[in-house]
């Protein structure tokens, strides 16, 4: 199951430097535009293939605190889907995406 979280929980998530992996699943445009400092660039059109990536980096913990990320929750949703059907265990998808984060007056870089 995918879970959702606000923008201000993964803020106080941040701010505690609980260990989460946050995933930004827009495209680079996007993503040069404006985007959570913490956040891992994988564009979704890209996504299947940047997946073995992130087995990797992540050492096969596939229990790991995982968030995605995009503009407004739909693509995320997507990619998260997409993680759960490899194995992962705790997914969320952004509630309102980077639109949310912005309008919530947090930080980008």
């Amino acid at each position: 199951m995918i879970g959702s979280m606000t923008v201000q929980e993964l803020q106080e998530k941040i701010q505690n430097n609980e260990d989460i992996v946050l995933i930004d699943v827009r495209e680079q445009n996007e993503w040069d535009e404006a985007h959570i400092e913490q956040a891992l660039f994988l564009p979704l059109s890209n996504f299947e293939d940047e997946t073995k990536k992130l087995v990797e980096q992540l050492n096969n913990e596939l229990s790991k605190t995982i968030i995605c990320q995009c503009r407004s929750g739909k693509r995320s949703l997507t990619a998260a889907t997409h993680l759960m059907g490899e194995g992962f265990e705790n997914l969320y998808n952004l509630e309102g995406g980077i639109l949310a984060w912005i309008e919530a007056g947090y930080p980008t870089v």
